[in-house]
């Protein structure tokens, strides 16, 4: 079960010196997103994986490919093949911050997501104080539903006035 609260984040928030943290390169795409079935490749790793239905919560399964099947599928995702640097945060022992900075056309885009071991924890957990809105329960925020339809309308507004 995966259990996680997502955030944006504004460029100007971000902490200092993030290439310090542990960082991977992501690459990843979707076969289906009801329910979502995705091909990613994290660093040096390949993984597809299963999602069931939820916001705050829901089902995940991973299963490990290599090299060669990883591409193999990643060549049949439907629409936006999602490119972005995942930088990993320690917040305390238990809890990482694991920070999204999207690529390319996505750019511009900055979530944050916290995973918890409850529901009840992750309602009540306290947020680092530069995270913004809380995006949880917005759909137009998950990664298979941009790879569908590109960034938030909000994120688009943006990019059309630059």
């Amino acid at each position: 079960m995966e259990i996680e609260r997502k955030f944006l984040i504004e460029e100007k928030n971000l902490p200092e010196h993030l290439d310090d943290y542990t960082h991977k390169e992501f690459e990843q795409g979707y076969l289906c997103t009801a329910p979502v079935v995705r091909a990613r490749r994290e660093g040096d790793s390949y993984v597809l994986t299963y999602k069931g239905g939820g916001l705050l919560s829901r089902e995940e399964y991973n299963l490990p490919l290599n090299e060669e099947s990883f591409r193999h599928l990643i060549n049949k995702a439907d629409g936006i093949i999602i490119h972005k640097i995942r930088y990993f945060i320690p917040l305390d022992e238990a809890h990482t911050i694991e920070l999204d900075i999207f690529q390319g056309d996505l750019s511009g885009l900055i979530l944050a997501e916290i995973e918890f071991n409850s529901e009840e924890e992750a309602l009540n957990y306290p947020v680092p104080d530069w995270f913004g809105r809380e995006v949880t329960y917005e759909s137009a925020y998950h990664n298979s539903t941009i790879s569908k339809v590109g960034l938030p309308k909000e994120f688009q507004n943006k990019k059309a006035d630059v």
